[in-house]
């Protein structure tokens, strides 16, 4: 334990930590919710989503969708037919984010009253 460096606060910071980018990529008041939602149901369409997240405004739900499909969590898929139909999914990179909603599942299941 000696030779181990002793850390600074000083000298680090927050926003140059793992934890600080995954944040900035789920944080939001819905995003984690909207990852739940497509872990659960796999496939969901926009009206679905809507649905299930009771509360979650037009506009709210739209941006959120745009920011996780930016960053690379979530496929959106439109069919060219009339009325247009568009479906959301997890890419790759939005599964692997998914042992982490799992923990925060269970964690929630465990020590809720």
């Amino acid at each position: 334990m000696e030779n181990e460096k002793q850390r600074c606060i000083a000298s680090e910071k927050l926003c140059d930590t793992g934890f600080s980018y995954t944040l900035s990529l789920i944080s939001g008041k819905y995003k984690m919710t909207i990852l739940y939602t497509l872990m659960e149901f796999t496939v969901v369409r926009y009206n679905e989503l809507q649905r299930y997240i009771k509360g979650i405004s037009y506009k709210t739900l739209s941006l959120s969708l745009k920011e996780l499909e930016s960053d690379g969590l979530i496929i959106r898929k439109e069919y060219p037919q009339i009325p247009p139909k568009v479906e959301y999914s997890l890419s790759e990179r939005g599964k692997s984010l998914m042992p982490i909603l799992d923990s925060l599942c269970e964690w929630g299941d465990r020590n809720r009253k």
